[in-house]
C-alpha cells in the first residue's frame, strides 16, 4: 500500500484536498484491497479550518513518513509561515515524490523545491509566482508539470488530474480509467493542456506591457513578433522578453497564439463562417497551425467546438 500525505494549512481550498483525496481513495490495487494509504497532516495536528470555514482533522506532520506528499492550496500567507515551512520541509525529505496543488506551489517554491524547474500554479496567479521566484520557469499554460520527482497542478479540479497521472504511474492506464470512471471525470486532461485562462482577461502590471498586450489584440491578423511588439512597448527585445515573461509567466510568441486562438473562438462556436477564413483573419498562416493551437489550449479541435457551440445553441432554442 502506498501512502499518500497531505499537508494543509489554515485556508485551504476544499476542493484542493478533497478532490485528490477523493481518487486515491477510489483506487483499487490489483490484489483487490485499496492501494493507497492517506493521511492529511498539518504542522500542530488537530483540526485545521479550511476556506469554507470546516475543520479538517489531521494528524502532526512530525515524524511521518509517506511515498508522496502533496501540499494543498489555499489562502498563500498561512503558507510562508516558518514554522509550516519547516513542518512540510522535514516530511518532504523523506518522500519519493512531493506535489502541489494549486497555490500550494508557493509552499514548494519558498522551500526552494522549484527552483531551476518547470511548474505550474492557479491562471491567477502564474504572474506572482514567477515574480516572487524568478529561478522558477513557470509554465502558466499547463494543467500540470513533472519535473523529476516534483509535481505541480494549477487550480481547483486540476488536481483530480494530478491524481490520475500518479494513479496511472503507479498502477497503470486501466486502474486510472476505472478511478476517472467512478468519480464521472474525463479520464484526466493531459498535463500540457492549457489552463483555460483566458490570457485576454490578463494584463500586465506595467504600462508598458499593456501596451504591447493591447496593441497585440487590435493587429492579430498581422505578424506580431516579438520585436514589433517590444517596439510597441518602447523596451528593448532583451528587456522586454524579461518584462513580459515576469509579468505574464508566458513568453510572448504564446501569448499571441493564446490571443489567436481565443478570438477565434467564439466566431466559430457562434456563427458558420468558413474555419479556413476565421484562421487567416485572426493571424493564422494556414488552418492546421489554428487546429494545433486548439488542441494544445482546449484539448479539442475547432470542429469540434463547432459542432458542441452548434449542440448548445440547439438545446436552448428547444
Amino acid at each position: 500500500m502506498i501512502d499518500i500525505g497531505f499537508f494543509i494549512c489554515p485556508g485551504h481550498e476544499m476542493l484542493d484536498l478533497a478532490g485528490p483525496h477523493c481518487a486515491f481513495q477510489s483506487a483499487v490495487a490489483p490484489s483487490g484491497g485499496r492501494a493507497y494509504r492517506l493521511h492529511v497532516l498539518s504542522s500542530a495536528g488537530g483540526a485545521v479550518r479550511n476556506n469554507a470555514g470546516f475543520g479538517v482533522d489531521t494528524a502532526p506532520a512530525d515524524g511521518a513518513t509517506v511515498d508522496t506528499l502533496i501540499m494543498v492550496g489555499g489562502a498563500i500567507a498561512p503558507m510562508l509561515d516558518q514554522r509550516e515551512g519547516e513542518a512540510f520541509a522535514a516530511v518532504a525529505q523523506r518522500a519519493r515524490r512531493v506535489a502541489s496543488v494549486c497555490t500550494g506551489a508557493f509552499m514548494l517554491a519558498e522551500l526552494g523545491l522549484l527552483a531551476g524547474r518547470r511548474a505550474t500554479t492557479h491562471w491567477q496567479f502564474i504572474a506572482r509566482l514567477q515574480r516572487d521566484y524568478p529561478a522558477l520557469n513557470v509554465a502558466g499554460d499547463c494543467i500540470f508539470v513533472v519535473d523529476g520527482p516534483v509535481w505541480t497542478s494549477a487550480g481547483i479540479t486540476s488536481g483530480i488530474d494530478l491524481a490520475l497521472a500518479m494513479i496511472e504511474g503507479d498502477l497503470g492506464i486501466a486502474t486510472s480509467r476505472e478511478v476517472a470512471r467512478y468519480l464521472v471525470v474525463y479520464h484526466r486532461r493531459a498535463g500540457g493542456q492549457s489552463q483555460f485562462s483566458a490570457l485576454s482577461q490578463l494584463d500586465g502590471e506595467s504600462d508598458r506591457i499593456r501596451r504591447a498586450l493591447s496593441f497585440a489584440r487590435e493587429h492579430l491578423a498581422e505578424d506580431l513578433p516579438a520585436t514589433r511588439l517590444a517596439d510597441a512597448a518602447c523596451l528593448s527585445l532583451r528587456q522586454f522578453g524579461r518584462a513580459f515573461r515576469r509579468e505574464t509567466a508566458e513568453t510572448p510568441a504564446k501569448a499571441v497564439e493564446r490571443l489567436r486562438v481565443e478570438a477565434a473562438k467564439t466566431r466559430i462556436e457562434q456563427g458558420a463562417e468558413p474555419i479556413e477564413a476565421i484562421a487567416r483573419s485572426v493571424g493564422f498562416s494556414d488552418p492546421e497551425r489554428m487546429r494545433r493551437a486548439f488542441l494544445r489550449i482546449y484539448g479539442q479541435p475547432p470542429q469540434a467546438m463547432r459542432r458542441l457551440g452548434r449542440q448548445s445553441a440547439h438545446s436552448g432554442s428547444a
